[in-house]
């Protein structure tokens, strides 16, 4: 997808969390948390034109299932052209729904779940169900890495993740544009 496409998106859709992806220096700064090794199922909120997809399927052992929630309809069609790798699947649909998605594709629970979609911009009560399932649909020990533009105040998204995960640790990355605050809750 072209940059003047993604900008396009970005400015219709306000579930777009950035007016740029992410770069190299964040995709691998979220994924250095990841034990591939011991991963079989990743899922990925709002991969967009799938930056980090494309970082993980790298990564991932042949056997391992990559599943990317995507509610945006022109980047859905957009991965859909893109991807023929049999370990991915590709569901339109909105990141509250990860349960569902997970009995779909015939599995339980996920071993991380990433995600850049802008909690500072979805109501409380949508981001608190998300993530409720968030934290249901991984299994024990797993994680849910969510990568934010660093603009947020200090506690808008970590104290949700304390509601619900025992351990959340947060990070900066600068080396991004915009920078990015990477969270890391486990389960």
């Amino acid at each position: 997808m072209d940059t003047f496409r993604y900008v396009k998106n970005f400015i219709r859709d306000k579930n777009v969390a950035s007016i740029t992806p992410t770069s190299t220096f964040g995709v691998k700064r979220v994924c250095s948390k990841i034990n591939f090794e011991r991963s079989d199922l990743i899922v990925e909120y709002g991969p967009g034109t799938g930056v980090f997809s494309d970082y993980l399927l790298k990564k991932m052992k042949e056997n391992a299932r990559l599943i990317l929630i995507e509610r945006n309809e022109h980047f859905g069609s957009f991965l859909e052209r893109k991807y023929h790798d049999p370990r991915v699947v590709i569901v339109n649909d909105n990141a509250e729904n990860v349960l569902e998605t997970l009995r779909t594709c015939q599995e339980s629970q996920a071993d991380y779940i990433i995600s850049g979609i802008p909690f500072i911009m979805i109501p409380d009560d949508m981001k608190n169900r998300i993530l409720y399932n968030t934290h249901r649909a991984l299994r024990r020990g797993g994680k849910f890495l969510a990568y934010q533009t660093c603009f947020q105040t200090d506690n808008h998204l970590k104290k949700h993740l304390e509601r619900y995960f025992p351990t959340v640790n947060s990070k900066y990355e600068i080396m991004n544009i915009p920078p990015l605050r990477i969270y890391e809750a486990i389960k």
